[in-house]
């Protein structure tokens, strides 16, 4: 277990153990951590359903429903824009859930949580279902080609599959590699320096490594998405 010092702990925490088919297991702090990122999402999904029900069309909307507005015409312009308009829509539900949970993952440091992103197991659990999902549509639109464009070259087709297994791993690692960084660094901070100083000024610090950091690293992460799935598709 990973401690800056007696009252900081930025590495995983087990509360609760069990067993299952004979192994150990544990109730982590990352599983506290996913459970209230759903929480909230769940509740501004249910609160966003029932404003956009009542709402009245032929009147001006409200700013929580502007946010909505904005957040839905976001993401769909992000996937016509890089997934083409014929397959971009298809992909906005998945694209944009992605995009929301690992963001408000990445910054949940800022309300007290440790990132559920920080644990290789969450950003590995997203990129493997990135991986089905490309070689799924990668079937369905390149059929035995998807499987046959590994042996082009010959010579490189060690290569070729190899790339392949590496998507996942490359794409989990990034994303882990970079929230952990700053977890660790911020809990180092809080660590080491005087309760005192760490009221004030580690404050700009949390804007990068929670806000800016975050932010970019989900961006990365479905860029990737959008881009692996699209060179599936085929077409010009």
């Amino acid at each position: 277990m990973l401690r800056a010092s007696q009252d900081v702990d930025f590495g995983i925490t087990g509360y609760q153990e069990y067993t299952l088919f004979g192994q150990k297991l544990y109730f982590t702090t990352t599983h506290i951590s996913i459970i209230i990122v759903m929480l909230a999402l769940i509740i501004f999904a249910v609160i966003a359903n029932r404003k956009i029900k009542k709402a009245d069309p032929n009147k001006v909307p409200g700013t929580f429903l502007n946010i909505v507005e904005y957040m839905v015409q976001a993401i769909d312009d992000l996937t016509l824009t890089n997934m083409g308009t014929k397959h971009g829509a298809k992909f906005s539900n998945y694209i944009g859930t992605i995009f929301i949970f690992i963001l408000l993952s990445n910054i949940s440091g800022l309300f007290g949580l440790r990132p559920p992103t920080a644990d290789y197991g969450t950003t590995l659990a997203l990129a493997l279902i990135t991986f089905v999902m490309i070689h799924y549509n990668g079937f369905k639109y390149q059929k035995a080609s998807h499987v046959t464009n590994l042996f082009k070259p010959l010579l490189l087709t060690p290569i070729n599959i190899i790339g392949e297994i590496a998507t996942p791993i490359s794409m989990s690692l990034r994303l882990f590699g970079n929230i952990l960084s700053g977890t660790v660094m911020m809990g180092l901070i809080y660590g080491l320096l005087p309760k005192i100083i760490t009221l004030v000024w580690p404050g700009f610090l949390h804007a990068y490594f929670d806000v800016f950091s975050g932010a970019i690293q989900t961006y990365v992460f479905c860029m990737l998405t959008m881009v692996f799935i699209s060179n599936t598709f085929e077409e010009d």
